[in-house]
Formats: C-alpha cells, sequence, structure tokens
C-alpha cells in the first residue's frame, strides 16, 4: 500500500480543543474562558498561516507587534490605569499557552514585553516612567527588551561586567549583553548594570541613545521566528530620571524572571498540547498494514503517556496561578512548573515526531519547529539545571550555586 498524503492539520485548526482529560476548565471563571477563546483565534487567524514561512526565513514578523497590541496580550496584569488589561494570572497564562501553540517565538515576544519590560517599570519604576512608557508598550506603539545576560555571565549573573558611572546630570554606561530577545528591533531595553559603587541597578535605555548599538543573532536553529541579538554600549549617557528608583541589587532583576518563567510554564504547555493534538489526529489518519497506527499499542503508549504529561502541567499551572494571584507562589514554585512543564513539552514534541516518522520533519507539520523552540525554552530564564538547584536549595536551605 502507498504512503496516504494528509493535508496539514493546521487546515482543521477550528476543530482545536484543548485536552482536558481532568475537566481543568472546570475550575476556570467564564472570563477565562473568554480570554483563552479570543487568543486561540487570534493565534489560528495571524499566527498559524505565516509562522512555518518565517520559521524558514530566520525573520520574526514585525506587524506582529501591533496586532499583539491591538489584542491587548502585552501588558495584560497591568492595572487599567496604565494602559494594561487589568487581567488575574490565569488569563495571562492561558494567553501565553495559546500563543505558544502557535509558536514559542511568537510567546517570547509576548512574555519579554509583559513579564520583563513593563513588569519591571511597573514595580520599580517611578510615577512619571510608568506614565511615559507603560501606555504606549501595551498598545505595540514601543517595543521593549531585557538586559541581564552577558557572554561570560548567563548562569551567574552576579558576576556583570556591564557598568555605569555618575556624571553631573546622566550616567555613563558601558558594557554589553547577550541572547537578548527584541534587542534588534527593540525601542527600550530594561538594563542591568553595576553603579560606582559596585551595586546593581536598572536602566531604561532608548533606542537613539548615542553610543547605544544593536546587533542581530543570525543562524540559530532555534526561535528562528525571533528576532535575537546584542546589546551594545559605549559611553552612552543615559539621563538620570531613567534609572529605576525601587531596583536595588540583583533580586529585583531575578523577580522580573520569575514572572517571565511563570509564562513559560503555560507557553510550554501550549507547544505539548499542539503536538500531541496534530500527533493524534496523524495517528487516527496514517493508514499502515490496512488500519489506522492508532490501534497499535506502541502508538496508543506514547498518546496516552502524551496525555498523562499534558494533564499534570495542567494542574501545575492552574494552582500555581492561583497561588499568584495570592500573591503566594514562591520563586522555588515556579521553578518546579517551569522545569517540569518544559521537559514534559520535550518529552510530547519528540514523541510526536516518531509518530508522524519521516512527516515529523517536515514544515507542513508544526513538530520539529516545536522541538527545535523547547531546546531553547529550556535554557532560557535560568536553564533547566538552574531550576532543580533553585528547587534543591528551598528543599534543603543549602544553595549549591556558590
Amino acid at each position: 500500500m502507498q504512503a496516504q498524503t494528509l493535508s496539514p492539520p493546521r487546515s482543521k485548526a477550528d476543530s482545536f480543543e484543548s485536552p482536558d482529560f481532568y475537566c481543568i476548565d472546570d475550575l476556570l471563571t467564564a472570563e477565562h474562558k473568554l480570554v483563552r477563546s479570543a487568543v486561540r483565534n487570534f493565534v489560528k487567524r495571524e499566527i498559524t498561516p505565516i509562522v512555518e514561512d518565517c520559521a524558514q526565513r530566520g525573520e520574526f514578523p514585525m506587524h506582529m507587534v501591533q496586532k499583539f497590541g491591538q489584542i491587548g496580550v502585552f501588558g495584560a496584569t497591568i492595572p487599567l490605569e496604565y494602559g494594561g488589561g487589568g487581567l488575574d494570572q490565569i488569563s495571562y497564562g492561558l494567553m501565553t499557552q495559546e500563543i505558544e501553540r502557535g509558536d514559542s517565538g511568537m510567546r517570547s515576544c509576548v512574555s519579554v514585553q509583559s513579564s520583563l519590560v513593563m513588569y519591571p517599570i511597573m514595580t520599580f519604576g517611578s510615577e512619571a516612567q510608568k506614565r511615559t512608557y507603560l501606555p504606549k508598550l501595551a498598545k505595540g506603539e514601543l517595543l521593549g527588551c531585557f538586559g541581564l545576560t552577558e557572554a561570560n555571565h548567563g548562569s551567574d549573573p552576579g558576576g556583570m561586567e556591564t557598568n555605569f558611572i555618575e556624571r553631573s546630570d546622566y550616567y555613563l554606561l558601558n558594557g554589553s549583553k547577550l541572547w537578548i530577545t527584541n534587542a534588534p528591533i527593540a525601542d527600550i531595553a530594561i538594563v542591568w548594570a553595576r553603579n560606582d559603587q559596585g551595586k546593581v541597578r536598572g536602566l531604561i535605555v532608548e533606542r537613539g541613545m548615542e553610543g547605544f548599538t544593536t546587533n542581530e543573532i543570525k543562524n540559530k536553529w532555534s526561535l528562528r521566528a525571533s528576532s535575537t541579538g546584542e546589546l551594545i554600549f559605549q559611553d552612552v549617557q543615559v539621563p538620570k530620571e531613567n534609572l529605576l528608583p525601587d531596583a536595588f541589587g540583583l533580586k529585583s532583576a531575578l523577580k522580573c524572571l520569575e514572572q517571565a518563567r511563570y509564562g513559560i510554564c503555560w507557553g510550554a504547555l501550549g507547544a505539548a498540547m499542539e503536538c500531541y493534538e496534530v500527533a493524534r489526529r496523524y495517528a487516527l489518519e496514517r493508514i499502515q498494514f490496512d488500519k489506522p497506527i492508532a490501534s497499535f499499542q506502541l502508538i496508543q503508549k506514547k498518546l496516552a503517556e502524551m496525555l498523562t504529561g499534558i494533564t499534570q502541567a495542567q494542574l501545575l499551572c492552574w494552582r500555581l496561578g492561583m497561588l499568584k494571584n495570592e500573591d503566594r507562589a514562591s520563586n522555588a514554585q515556579i521553578s518546579l512548573a517551569k522545569r517540569n512543564n518544559v521537559e514534559m513539552a520535550q518529552k510530547v514534541a519528540q514523541d510526536a515526531r516518531q509518530i508522524l516518522g519521516a512527516m515529523g520533519i517536515s514544515g507542513e507539520y508544526p513538530i520539529m519547529r516545536h522541538l527545535m523552540n523547547l531546546e531553547s525554552v529550556s535554557t532560557y530564564e535560568g536553564t533547566h539545571d538552574i531550576q532543580l538547584l533553585i528547587l534543591g536549595a528551598d528543599i534543603t536551605g543549602i544553595p549549591a550555586f556558590k
């Protein structure tokens, strides 16, 4: 029998329903479901039709910034008075889940803008900074990035070399940051650097300031539909009013990463859901030995394990979201969920690729793109092993970092 030619599952996107084996939808409010439905339809309409081509070309679709602003996914939890959505943490999580069903790079753009740019301005910024930047960031009129990682200091940001010294009415900033999402296209950067006393502080650096340049990282195998680059500061004069007044020490920067990791917990779940659904449909349609491959024990084993992992991750996300709504989610709890959910998503994508066989590497299906993207998701905002050590320190009271 000749191999059966199948239409890409994206042509059937209208019938997608999230796996919900434990009836977790019963725990969601009507508003949660409305938010999820709106973003799911947005992804179906705006991201799915273009993302494979963007990934193949290694380009971020710049028009998506304005569209993200229009739909309200930037700063979803920021108060309404500053242009945000005023939504709860589960609503935001469901947004990132649906966007990463489309692509991890698209979700990365949203996560950086919301958790690593708008959040620090909201949390550590002055009232003037909030009024100046947040409404424009929320609308997508400005795009931001977060400058913490350096070429020589990834998992150990405390070793950062980027620094600034005080002058009469400005700060003189020097150094560089590497592997920065949105860097080549960002209008502003939240930059973490050491002052004259060696203390880590946060600064808002704007494109156009003399001495501030960006480079794009090319030839990536992962997050190809995301813009990644380097921030370079050579005697950049940053006005004193651009210092985040309430950001003191590295702990402020790490607090921002907690927010980003929370979104990743949900986002990785979305990627896993998409891979599972594609594999399930393919297994029901693909005929070998005169029967659907879904009838074979090994395929059913894979699908059952995929659904089990997704269900566990859904419960983790929901409970973590409730804890964040109550301002009770700890750094270690977020690390546990980030580590578990990304690892689960990687395994689901790997199994989906096996179920699809040779078609699993084809751009006609999203499996390999998700699998490659998840390699980066496993590393950024704290690597897989760093999340483990954060959890280990919480369990034992003994940090293993030093």
